[in-house]
């Protein structure tokens, strides 16, 4: 009798504590809902605002009611922290959909949900086949879910509400396994403010750079918000391709920035060599720049020197950083070049940027720690260590490393099947490059894809069941993965 109290316990206090974090957070993305609905106030789009400001009531108010069916928890533990993490991005894009909805700009659900995980994820697919029809509200919207997921919604949510002992803590870390937390301060609150403030000041300067170009005020804030977060919702049908040269370099060089851990951006700021002593960013850097050479090489021909390294570049560095903008139509390039593309969706940028799929630490740590089993081979008494940037890596870090890419691979290989399963009763089937392409885009939160889902495509010729699909792939791969995989496994919910 006594472990069975035991057990409904410690049920009782996981449900209040998910509750709690959950009710806080919807409070503020009801929050948010308010700003974009102050947006379309000023521009004159009043039905559009009220109904924005009716799903800000909506999430507000159920945000709201679980904080008034809970109580403040005490500290938040590890299991918690996972179970919190897990649900949050399910409940965000929910409620997240309600401005589609509501509006009738995505008056389809699923269409709904699948813009919403994909904002929130910073993946940038999206439903909506004509920007052009949209009203500016929900293209801020769009935006904003972007920014907001840029740096995670759960580590504003540790801002805004700070929990007592380590929660914060425990939440980044279910937010960002395997790999050791870069706090910038002996508190994780303090780390995560000066992170923030660091997410601000390259967002202000970004919009400020691209309002002196061809961009409006609110497409520079837009696109920043995109950007910075490397998501790539924008407001124009053609992505980028439209803009001058100056804006598109502007762009190209807030993704590069993007991919870059932003805690290294905070310990940088006052001494900039720091960046040429951090191994892994010389490897992110050394790896775009090698990219962008052998794009740049395979459309010097045709394009033409001035085309070919602005668009080789711009595109290159949108796809590796997961930004998913387009400048071009890279769905037109031969097919070496697209095999490419798709490898640098699998790359990302560096751990602690916005940027999903592998990252380059885990990338670092698979090439050494292969080789260093092939030189095992050859020497089998010998010992051999893994380093990255002269730090030796514990074994327990590699074994997690290799533990992801399996499960990374597997579930991408998973997903491709099922994609292409689903469709298969329809007169006009997923091609393989399509369903590849889409799903290793919607792991990695890229955005950007081969095919039908490609620049000139859109998602008009996906399924529903396949629409979820993806998104669910979304949320799998900005939580990288573990998370999700933990809520599925007994030991999670044991005392």
């Amino acid at each position: 009798m006594g472990a069975l109290d035991h057990h409904n316990r410690a049920g009782r206090r996981l449900l209040n504590t998910v509750g709690f974090v959950l009710g806080a957070v919807l409070v503020f993305v009801g929050v948010a809902m308010v700003v974009a609905a102050g947006v379309s106030f000023l521009h004159r789009e009043i039905e559009t605002g009220v109904w924005i400001s009716a799903s800000a009531v909506v999430t507000a108010g159920c945000g709201l009611a679980m904080r008034q069916l809970t109580t403040k928890p005490a500290g938040l533990t590890l299991k918690e922290g996972f179970a919190t993490v897990g649900l949050a991005w399910a409940v965000f894009s929910l409620f997240g959909a309600l401005p589609y909805i509501f509006t009738g700009a995505l008056p389809n659900p699923v269409d709904a949900i699948f813009e919403s995980a994909s904002g929130f994820t910073t993946t940038g697919f999206s439903a909506i086949s004509d920007l052009t029809a949209i009203p500016a509200g929900v293209l801020f919207w769009r935006g904003l879910t972007q920014w907001l997921g840029g740096l995670g919604v759960i580590v504003l949510g540790v801002i805004v509400l700070p929990l007592l002992g380590t929660g914060g803590l425990h939440l980044a870390q279910a937010e960002s396994s395997g790999h050791v937390l870069d706090r910038l301060a002996p508190r994780f609150q303090q780390t995560a403010i000066r992170l923030l403030g660091v997410y601000v000041v390259i967002t202000v300067t970004e919009i400020v750079l691209l309002a002196f170009g061809d961009m409006s005020l609110f497409q520079s804030i837009v696109h920043t918000f995109a950007t910075v977060a490397t998501g790539g919702f924008g407001t124009e049908p053609t992505s980028i391709a439209g803009f001058s040269s100056y804006t598109q370099w502007v762009i190209t060089a807030f993704m590069f920035l993007s991919g870059i851990s932003f805690a290294l951006h905070y310990r940088a700021f006052a001494r900039p060599v720091r960046y040429l002593r951090n191994s892994e960013f010389k490897l992110y850097a050394a790896i775009l720049v090698a990219a962008c050479v052998i794009v740049i090489g395979g459309l010097w021909v045709e394009e033409g020197p001035a085309t070919a390294i602005r668009t080789g570049t711009f595109n290159t560095v949108s796809v590796a950083t997961g930004t998913g903008f387009s400048n071009a139509d890279f769905g037109l390039w031969r097919p070496a070049l697209q095999v490419m593309l798709i490898g640098l969706m699998f790359l990302g940028g560096m751990v602690g940027s916005t940027s999903g799929a592998i990252k380059t630490f885990r990338i670092s740590v698979l090439a050494k720690a292969a080789f260093a089993d092939v030189r095992r081979v050859v020497r089998p008494r010998a010992v051999f260590v893994t380093k990255v940037g002269g730090d030796t890596i514990a074994n327990e870090v590699v074994e997690a490393v290799q533990s992801f890419f399996l499960f990374y691979m597997f579930i991408f290989m998973t997903g491709t099947f099922l994609l292409v399963f689903i469709d298969a009763n329809l007169a006009e089937g997923i091609d393989l490059v399509t369903a590849a392409s889409a799903v290793a885009s919607s792991m990695g939160n890229v955005g950007a894809g081969l095919g039908q889902v490609g620049p000139s495509g859109g998602f008009d010729g996906i399924p529903q069941l396949g629409k979820l699909l993806l998104a669910g792939l979304m949320v799998v791969g900005r939580l990288e993965i573990f998370p999700v995989l933990v809520l599925f496994t007994k030991d999670l919910w044991r005392r």
